[in-house]
């Protein structure tokens, strides 16, 4: 038998530096040993085995971002998952919406590896449920864990002693797209040219594929080997550069891009000046008739100046608090539209949205691609020949 040390989750975080925060862990990939992450992952399984979401064979979906450090951390997660008995469903390199809506259809627990918009030295890990984001009230029950690790598993450094292969990536793509291909239709982008800022955002092929099959004419640009942190709440003057840029050399309708698990948009106009985030979501919001609005204190007060929503609720910042919140305004009104959104202009559906024939599913997580394309598909349809679409 192997000997097995046991360490609390609190224990972890304090001699890591690594703490266990909104949805999940974040923090520098040197403290993001694969021990660390094993232990994290390990944690967040035992926590869903107590609450009746987590058992042996169950199936746990894993993904990650395009950092450097991620394809290490996706092993460590992984011998997690084997080694509390569970089945590793690898759904390779893809924006953490995509995950999530594969993983909330087939109702199976699932992670994300991803520091989202931060530098590349650093790089996290995203939880989730069955049905929703790990939210604040299951914070306590995953830090009460203690966690066994075997010392033969690691070694000095805390580096897995015999790392397996991922399995073969199952295509969780072609769903995502086609949620938004079926509400939207293939015309609701035709005549418009966007370019799309790759960088190394994981979904920049995605969102070229989104734009396309709604009818627009997309100019790719910018596409980046090396990890580029663009954060949507403080865009770097560089960014803003390089949209103007492209927007002078290029006759483009808007520029989109998002985050670096795509899980944020960014929306320029056609002289490339971006959106705030939180203006996109808004504008999201109301392409799709919310009656009910979600968002932080922290977001722009036009959501309630603007007079669109017949409700508007106030959060603490972070995306489990704006969740939990939904939750409550869904329960209370049956039927309505509830859509939430931080800051950063990530849009969190709440509830169904059905438009005749066409149904869009409620996807309870951040996610850069609807904005994008709800409100361009909005401007598109309010605009006429010779004008700017906003």
């Amino acid at each position: 038998m192997p000997d097995l040390q046991r360490a609390s989750v609190r224990e972890l975080m304090a001699v890591s530096g690594v703490p266990f925060g909104t949805s999940g862990v974040r923090g520098l990939v040197s403290a993001m040993t694969d021990r660390l992450c094993f232990a994290y992952t390990s944690a967040f399984l035992q926590y869903l085995r107590t609450i009746g979401e987590f058992s042996s064979g169950t199936r746990v979906a894993i993904a990650g971002d395009l950092r450097p450090s991620t394809p290490r951390i996706l092993r460590a997660c992984a011998a997690a998952v084997h080694e509390a008995g569970g089945e590793v469903v690898f759904c390779g390199h893809v924006p953490t919406p995509a995950l999530a809506y594969y993983a909330f259809l087939q109702q199976i627990p699932s992670l994300m590896v991803t520091g989202s918009h931060i530098p590349a030295d650093r790089n996290g890990i995203k939880f989730y449920r069955p049905h929703c984001e790990v939210l604040k009230s299951d914070e306590a029950g995953i830090l009460a864990q203690t966690v066994a690790l075997s010392p033969d598993q690691f070694d000095a450094a805390g580096a897995l002693r015999d790392a397996a292969a991922l399995p073969a990536a199952v295509d969780v793509a072609t769903d995502y797209l086609d949620r938004y291909a079926r509400f939207f239709g293939p015309d609701a982008l035709r005549g418009l040219t966007v370019g799309v800022y790759q960088h190394s955002a994981v979904g920049r092929d995605i969102v070229v594929e989104a734009l396309e099959a709604l009818g627009s004419t997309v100019i790719p640009f910018g596409r980046s080997d090396e990890f580029v942190p663009v954060d949507t709440e403080a865009i770097r003057p560089e960014d803003m550069a390089l949209a103007r840029d492209w927007a002078q050399a290029h006759a483009v309708d808007a520029i989109a891009s998002t985050d670096g698990d795509s899980d944020r948009p960014l929306l320029a106009d056609d002289k490339g000046a971006w959106l705030r985030g939180d203006i996109t979501a808004l504008l999201c919001a109301r392409a799709l008739g919310a009656n009910c609005v979600v968002t932080p204190v922290s977001s722009n007060t036009a959501v309630e100046l603007c007079g669109a929503f017949p409700k508007v609720r106030r959060t603490r910042i972070g995306s489990p608090y704006v969740i939990a919140a939904m939750e409550e305004e869904a329960q209370a009104q049956p039927g309505a539209i509830i859509c939430g959104y931080e800051a950063n202009g990530g849009v969190i559906l709440g509830s169904p949205v059905v438009r005749g024939s066409a149904h869009l599913e409620a996807l309870p997580t951040r996610d850069a691609l609807l904005p994008i394309l709800a409100v361009l598909a909005s401007a598109r349809k309010g605009s006429s020949k010779n004008k700017r679409i906003w």
